[in-house]
């Protein structure tokens, strides 16, 4: 056998050996949770591992080392009354949180109820080496976090909600970066007022409400005695991933194990379809872009608010495309044109498209950063207010308040952002930053995931904080000794001074009372 045959048949060894088995958790059916590392999960599969991946969204076209476990949606009908996000948008913040919960915890149940999870469930023979999973109100399958026993790492689609970064030991930023669902971008007394009520909230909820509830559910369809508590599965988290970048969501530390990829999904400019080519290349003053993402329709937009964006959009000289999920929309301008699904990420990347309607999501906020487009935002529900508010105050975005949506509000806004140049400026400023990166997002996300397969889920770079209770990680256990013994000096001085005042009066009664029987004598 020659050298080169050698070689060959020695790196081939090499990959079979190194090559794992990787089981992917995103029960959640939301296209852009999925979306977001969706990439990573189909290199994985191209560098050798097999990937096996339970989610409501399979690929359309085969590869290799790529299977689909199928879970239907499970979500109410995004058409139906339960699903209107502008509707939830009109509840409190500890409702909207409710009402969330309720959907997901109710299909948390029936994904666990599904045949293709059954199966899974009830698997004799599967093995794994690692577990990616989602921790969205998807706590009700850890039970397969158990089963399997490999390490794992927690995929946010996002920054850090709440309660993802407890699992590997972050320090809590609440004085200084509003948290995840914060309706402020404001960090003077009342944002941080605001931010620690809404923190506190989500806390106790999530301890009284989400966990126990899901704890139920797991243990129904998860008999197993053996199984740990929610938090406990938790916390044996390996890494923490995160689709974040600084720019985007605030600079803040970070334990080693957890890592910001955000950006992971955006790709370089893909093919359009030809009339859609066409409709963007013969747009002499540009394109405007209209979206709401995947959750939150625009069809469930009320009737006024929606005549509104008609009458703004009818006296622009600009074009506009807009996801429009329906087969019509009354009173559509000539210069308007509808999609019910369009390639984003593609749009964006043309260099007509002067500037993005979006609701804030975090993706849709990173692409259109990517490639300098500024906003209008329009924030409906969840982190879309503080990633429209960044946007705000980094200079490339103006917030609508969805219950200031007037023909004059959106005409201004749309006016201000195309005329001013420093909206455009700033995008273009903040994309030289975002692509300004050592390592492309989806490498270092690779290479992250092959290290925890390789060194046995890194517990070298695990938190020694996770070995505290919150009585000695914030000192407590220590101030609460503290105010004891200067408690005891005060006691003990306040006995002292009472001792010496008593006895000093006493002497000095004696001596008083020693001189009057010395006159008398």
């Amino acid at each position: 056998m020659n050298k080169f045959a050698v070689v060959v048949a020695t790196l081939l060894l090499v990959g079979v050996a190194d090559a794992a088995k990787i089981l992917v958790l995103m029960p959640v059916p939301a296209k852009s949770h999925f979306g977001a590392y969706a990439p990573l999960f189909e290199e994985l599969a191209r560098r050798g591992h097999e990937v096996t991946v339970a989610s409501p969204f399979p690929r359309k076209t085969p590869l290799a080392n790529y299977t689909d476990i199928v879970l239907e949606d499970t979500f109410p009908a995004r058409d139906s009354k339960e699903f209107n996000t502008f509707e939830m948008r009109e509840a409190s913040f500890p409702m909207m949180m409710y009402f969330i919960f309720k959907i997901c915890s109710e299909s948390c149940e029936k994904v666990l109820q599904l045949p293709n999870m059954q199966k899974l469930i009830n698997s004799k023979d599967l093995e794994f080496d690692l577990v990616l999973y989602e921790p969205f109100f998807t706590e009700c399958t850890y039970g397969l976090l158990h089963k399997f026993k490999a390490p794992k790492i927690q995929l946010v689609p996002n920054s850090i909600i709440p309660w993802s970064g407890d699992p590997v030991g972050n320090p809590s930023t609440l004085s200084y970066i509003p948290i995840l669902v914060s309706d402020t971008g404001s960090l003077d007394f009342m944002g941080r007022f605001s931010n620690f009520m809404q923190m506190s909230f989500l806390v106790l909820f999530r301890a009284f409400i989400v966990v126990p509830t899901m704890d139920s559910i797991m243990r129904k369809y998860f008999p197993d005695p053996t199984i740990p508590s929610i938090d406990e599965l938790e916390t044996d988290t390996a890494f923490l991933f995160l689709h974040s970048h600084p720019v985007l969501n605030n600079p803040r530390p970070l334990t080693p194990n957890t890592i910001e990829l955000g950006a992971l999904h955006v790709k370089e400019k893909g093919k359009l379809p030809q009339d859609l080519q066409k409709f963007l290349d013969d747009a002499p003053h540009g394109v405007i872009y209209f979206s709401l993402g995947s959750n939150v329709r625009s069809v469930d937009m009320p009737e006024a608010k929606r005549n509104s964006f008609i009458q703004a959009f009818s006296k622009l000289k600009q074009k506009v495309l807009w996801k429009w999920e329906a087969d019509s929309l009354p009173g559509q301008p000539k210069n308007v044109r509808l999609g019910k699904w369009l390639p984003q990420h593609d749009i964006l990347a043309h260099p007509n498209v002067k500037l993005f309607i979006t609701h804030g999501g975090l993706m849709s906020t990173q692409e259109a950063t990517y490639f300098g487009i500024p906003l209008v935002a329009v924030p409906i529900m969840a982190d879309q207010k503080v990633n429209a508010l960044r946007a705000e105050n980094s200079g490339y975005a103006i917030v609508l308040d969805v219950h200031n949506i007037t023909e004059e509000s959106v005409s201004w806004a749309l006016n201000q952002v195309l005329n001013e140049p420093r909206y455009r400026e700033n995008a273009k400023r903040l994309s030289s930053i975002i692509t300004d990166q050592p390592q492309k997002p989806l490498e270092k996300a690779v290479f992250w995931v092959e290290y925890a397969i390789r060194h046995g889920g890194a517990p070298h770079l695990r938190s020694a904080a996770l070995k505290l209770n919150p009585l000695q990680y914030y000192f407590l256990d220590v101030i609460a000794v503290l105010a004891l013994i200067g408690l005891a000096v005060i006691v003990l001085t306040t006995l002292f001074v009472r001792a010496a005042i008593k006895c000093f009066s006493s002497k000095s009664r004696t001596t008083k009372s020693a001189s009057k029987n010395k006159k008398r004598n």
